[in-house]
């Protein structure tokens, strides 16, 4: 390390003030800090720096997905093989999967970074790092099949829309990675629905279906796959989301590292299974053909993106809730309108994406009636504790 060391301080003059290539600062910043700590000192306001910078940060939560997305990579391609009725080797899964996968990852973070990298050479600020998990991100919630160009178009939408014109990283009202995938669901409703684009060059004659799907179309609950195989993840679904159970693994990696809230992650579960739980109740009486209804309530925790949104989607610090008592609420309410847009609006059977994005938008709400709850709590405190005095 030292000798990089070194040769990153050699450079350095070049880019800085005054410099032959002043202007390339930020990209240089930008790699000088994913490889080193800064040294930054502060000269206002705080002086403690913690050295978990927001790179660090993020890198943690990259390190959280990556057994998801190598889940995924061989998932991608047992489901192709299966549609065909070829038991293909571990290796050849891989193989397969691989070749679907990497592309778009690969775009996902040429198009992603090279536009951030462009909106912090204009506007001569560091590179924000949001985008390394939401690079990350994106690819995991798509179909396999998704065109390189459609990833493209969504990658841009989402850096340019969903965050550039708010500011940037911190700025940003709604999920990057979630605008992207409701720009491509509004945009080619074909290409992210339906039965023909889960599996990957799947065979014709082979049902290519989720769970969610199978119950749309109305299909026997005894159909579906059995609850070990949607927990573990052997089902067709967008890449990352098929395995509750990595994500779960990925959930407490972000728990114990002190990155991720815990109090979403479970209230979104708890606010979903308890809605679940109603309707379910509820199904033979008032509506007897829901099979969403009819499911046990423990199927929606496992089934479609719920337990991704839940882990890695509405956990988003920027986005979310950000008082202790806000984020049990916006967690209920994530898991409550997720599990209502699948039960009550058959158009839209996977509803965490929407869920989330809705309430994206009402969580500074939420944040600033806790903070004023707290304030009129403390006034009524210190009013009866004068009166108490006098």
């Amino acid at each position: 390390m030292n000798a990089i060391r070194n040769f990153v301080d050699k450079i350095k003059p070049n880019v800085q003030k005054g410099g032959r290539f002043h202007y390339l600062h930020s990209t240089f910043e930008a790699f000088e800090t994913f490889l080193f700590v800064p040294n930054d000192t502060t000269t206002s306001g705080s002086h403690i720096r913690d050295y978990i910078d927001m790179k660090r940060t993020m890198s943690v939560v990259v390190m959280a997905l990556v057994p998801v997305l190598l889940f995924g990579i061989w998932n991608v391609g047992y489901q192709h093989h299966l549609s065909h009725g070829v038991m293909a080797s571990l290796w050849d899964n891989i193989f397969f999967g691989a070749l679907k996968v990497l592309p778009i990852l690969v775009v996902s973070y040429v198009v992603g970074l090279g536009i951030e990298f462009a909106f912090a050479q204009i506007r001569g600020h560091e590179v924000n790092e949001g985008f390394l998990v939401s690079g990350f991100l994106i690819p995991l919630i798509v179909p396999p099949d998704t065109p390189l160009w459609m990833v493209a178009l969504a990658t841009a939408f989402a850096v340019v829309i969903g965050k550039e014109v708010f500011g940037g990283t911190g700025m940003n009202i709604l999920n990057p990675a979630l605008t992207a995938r409701a720009f491509l669901f509004f945009a080619y409703p074909q290409d992210l629905s339906g039965d023909k684009v889960w599996i990957a060059e799947k065979a014709d004659a082979y049902s290519g279906a989720t769970p969610l799907g199978q119950l749309l179309t109305n299909e026997p609950i005894s159909s579906l796959p059995s609850a070990s195989d949607m927990f573990f993840g052997f089902i067709p679904g967008s890449i990352g989301e098929t395995s509750t159970f990595l994500i779960l693994i990925g959930g407490l990696f972000l728990i114990l590292t002190g990155i991720g809230s815990w109090r979403i992650m479970i209230s979104v579960f708890a606010g979903g299974f308890a809605l679940a739980l109603l309707f379910n109740i509820l199904g033979p009486i008032v509506a007897p053909d829901n099979a969403y209804m009819a499911i046990p309530p423990y199927y929606h925790l496992i089934m479609g993106g719920f337990a991704f949104g839940a882990v890695y989607m509405a956990t988003d610090p920027v986005s979310a809730s950000q008082t202790n008592r806000g984020k049990w609420i916006y967690g209920i309410l994530i898991g409550v309108i997720a599990v209502l847009i699948r039960v009550l609006n058959p158009a839209y059977p996977e509803g965490m994406m929407l869920a989330i994005l809705l309430m994206n938008v009402f969580a500074p709400l939420i944040d600033h009636y806790v903070v004023e709850a707290n304030i009129k709590k403390r006034l009524k405190r210190y009013q009866k504790a004068q009166l108490a005095t006098t």
